[in-house]
């Protein structure tokens, strides 16, 4: 771990529940920018925000089986308040897709999305994480590494729920208009088999056909930009809440944090609804003819 890339807080071993050797010195706590490894399994390296990752996933599975078997046809309690909450997403989901039939198909994507993320944003909320681990060795210095980080706080994982949600944007494009008419939406072949049958009445066609044609190629840039824009956001203010967190407890660890702990509340809320929407949005221009 390099200094360079984080900030170092001295804190004795016994502040953080771990017992060194007589004649140990303090251990080093990092907020670093990458996730810390906490072992192998054969040639896959488990690092604490894959371990909360999995924790979320692990978390969701058994909701998900306790509320389908607690599903009645008269709803009461939490299925009654289950049900308010997807119906008024659907009810957002409407005001992007413009039709309930799309709305119902997105749905299980789009929502997992929002659940995932947004436990998964909590989550580093909750006592213990990042303030629970083990000492690892660095050298000649020992180097605290929490056994759980925030999944979403680890550029790994929201680059690839960016991948998955502008891929399956994709997708559902070329099932919804076909391989052929989504290709030319990012290179224009159809512009180049016109020239011929224009150029007689219409010679400019020579110029303006294949300007249209490599137009199509900015397109392709722009799915970069939203893989990139996707995860960067995500990961930038998950990130930094929690270093504004480690922050305000170094400083008064009574009472100061509690304000900032319910603004990232807040901000866990938000990023999660427009990471799932902006993927709604994506979903519902590809899949969506050029002249709508």
């Amino acid at each position: 771990m390099k200094e360079t890339n984080s900030e170092i807080i001295e804190k004795p071993a016994a502040a953080e529940g771990t017992q060194l050797p007589a004649g140990e010195g303090n251990i080093k706590t990092e907020s670093t920018l990458f996730a810390e490894p906490l072992f192998h399994v054969g040639g896959l390296k488990v690092t604490n925000s894959l371990a909360n990752s999995w924790l979320v996933v692990i978390i969701v599975l058994i909701l998900s089986i306790a509320i389908k078997r607690s599903i009645k046809a008269v709803p009461r309690g939490l299925q009654n308040a289950f049900e308010m909450i997807v119906e008024g997403f659907l009810g957002l989901f409407d005001s992007v897709t413009g039709s309930r039939a799309k709305s119902m198909k997105y749905f299980p994507l789009v929502f997992s999305f929002f659940i995932f993320i947004l436990l998964s944003n909590w989550m580093g909320l909750l006592p213990g994480v990042g303030s629970i681990g083990q000492v690892v060795a660095e050298g000649r210095e020992k180097v605290f590494v929490p056994y759980f980080r925030g999944g979403t706080a680890d550029l790994n994982t929201t680059l690839a729920l960016a991948i998955i949600g502008v891929v399956a944007s994709h997708v559902f494009g070329v099932m919804a208009l076909g391989a052929w008419h989504y290709l030319n939406k990012f290179i224009n072949f159809k512009a180049f088999l016109e020239i011929p049958k224009k150029i007689r009445q219409d010679p400019t066609v020579l110029v303006v056909n294949p300007i249209k044609a490599f137009v199509g190629l900015i397109e392709i840039i722009g799915e970069v930009a939203k893989v990139a824009s996707l995860s960067f956001r995500l990961f930038g203010n998950i990130f930094a809440g929690e270093v504004l967190l480690a922050s305000m407890s170094a400083l008064l660890a009574f009472g100061v944090p509690i304000p900032f702990m319910f603004l990232e509340v807040i901000v866990g809320i938000v990023q999660a609804l427009i990471f799932s929407m902006l993927i709604l949005s994506y979903l519902t221009m590809n899949t969506s003819a050029e002249e709508h």
